[in-house]
């Protein structure tokens, strides 16, 4: 995603600036090592793309940047659930306006550094106090960790998901390993399922594997992706095909064939069934992605 042309609104440091892009401030990281860029809204990864290389994340061409709507693309944060196990589908953190809380950098790259608190606004949708940060390491490869602390006198329950979609060459060339053989089948009325040790994708996809490796790799004609996750219990794979595209309105038709998402996942069937948080314990969720 080039974000190159847009306004700077303020000038951080030699390697972050501030810009806009339509209704939402944007971090912009222009570093020897790689360039990226994260939404304030949404706490959102838009683009990482190490030195001499394609962007490793896929951006919908029709994606919307209002602070109203979650972002299509990108690496949106699914936090305090994942899902549709309450309401709003995947929590309220992808909706919520984040605060740039530090940045720092050397000849390695870029850290920076988000943070999000309870507010009159969440408590409406999710009655507890907590504190999340939200780091995101800029270099050779991107790490992204989510560290949420239950800033509450009791404990609180909590799923949640990195929900990465990776830029591909092609879809229908495209093989994943590593996402182990047993998932939870979304379009199947969340049959369990069992297949083989190669996944390849010819048709809507929509699984969550229970019993990942840590790694899973991503191989097209050009190049592999490395997606290595922590503090997760499963690994949501998901593509939405031609009939998936075409239904929604904030991604090009023609999307499916160039992204996969492949999520590291903290999954749960119900809040209820979610991992329990003590207060001043923290949930930590991590995903770290590399070519």
């Amino acid at each position: 995603m080039n974000l190159t042309h847009l306004p700077t609104i303020s000038v951080l440091s030699d390697s972050v600036t501030i810009a806009q892009l339509d209704d939402v401030k944007i971090i912009r990281v222009l570093h020897e090592k790689a360039e990226a860029a994260i939404s304030l809204h949404g706490g959102h990864v838009l683009s990482f793309t190490p030195k001499g290389q394609e962007d490793l994340i896929w951006m919908s061409k029709e994606a919307i940047f209002n602070p109203e709507k979650a972002i299509r693309g990108g690496v949106p944060v699914c936090w305090p659930w994942f899902g549709r196990i309450a309401n709003p589908a995947h929590g309220f953190a992808r909706n919520s306006a984040w605060s740039l809380i530090e940045h720092r950098e050397n000849e390695n790259g870029v850290i920076v550094v988000l943070g999000l608190s309870a507010s009159e606004e969440t408590k409406a949708i999710w009655p507890f106090e907590f504190k999340a940060r939200l780091t995101i390491e800029i270099g050779d490869e991107l790490l992204i960790t989510l560290d949420a602390k239950n800033t509450d006198d009791k404990a609180w329950n909590c799923s949640g998901a990195l929900h990465t979609y990776l830029n591909i060459a092609d879809i229908t060339s495209t093989t994943i390993t590593g996402m182990g053989s047993s998932y939870i089948d979304g379009l199947l009325e969340a049959k369990v399922c069992f297949g083989g040790e190669v996944l390849s994708i010819d048709t809507a996809v929509d699984r969550v594997y229970t019993q990942p490796e840590d790694t899973i790799l991503i191989s097209d004609a050009q190049r592999t992706l490395s997606v290595t996750n922590s503090g997760h219990n499963a690994a949501v794979i998901w593509n939405p095909w031609i009939e998936g595209a075409e239904s929604m309105g904030d991604m090009n038709n023609d999307g499916y064939q160039t992204m996969v998402c492949v999520e590291s996942t903290y999954h749960a069937t119900s809040l209820e069934a979610a991992k329990v948080i003590q207060p001043n314990e923290s949930f930590v969720l991590a995903t770290s992605i590399k070519a």
